[in-house]
């Protein structure tokens, strides 16, 4: 993705990721996403910290992977691109967030150890939807989810 919208984050995990399919039965999963920060104060030499929180996204074979792999508490990086998406309430009230869109989700080996095990490849045919290419949203080919369908 060169497109200038790629973003890097690395957190624990605050909410065991969620898997739920599309009405097009498109595999989409989200989780919760703490990232602290910590700096020292120059005038009171202090360490000061921060956390920020993202919601981050996933689709199809890697959003069954994550919510197989992953849970609350983990620390993992995280590499996709920002996405606002905007919907209305059943009260009619306008609403937007703005997410992380995953291409890459991987364990931090920093305080962990992790054993990664290879899934099979699946055929086109049999992952029971047309494959497009990276992560993030289905592409625009009529299959999958569309820009205007809500997730969830």
């Amino acid at each position: 993705m060169s497109n200038g919208n790629t973003v890097t984050v690395v957190g624990n995990i605050t909410r065991d990721p969620e898997l739920r399919f599309t009405p097009s039965g498109q595999a989409t999963a989200s989780f919760g996403l703490a990232v602290n920060r910590r700096w020292q104060n120059r005038q009171t030499q202090e360490w000061e910290e921060a956390t920020s929180f993202f919601d981050v996204v996933c689709w199809r074979e890697q959003a069954e992977n994550a919510s197989e792999s992953l849970s609350r508490g983990a620390r993992v990086i995280v590499t996709g691109r920002l996405e606002q998406r905007s919907w209305e309430t059943p009260e009619g009230d306008k609403r937007s967030k703005i997410e992380i869109v995953a291409d890459e989700i991987g364990p931090s080996l920093r305080w962990a150890t992790a054993t990664v095990t290879k899934n099979e490849r699946r055929a086109p045919e049999a992952a029971g939807a047309p494959r497009g290419g990276g992560g993030g949203r289905p592409q625009a080919d009529g299959g999958g989810y569309g820009y205007d369908e809500e997730p969830f």
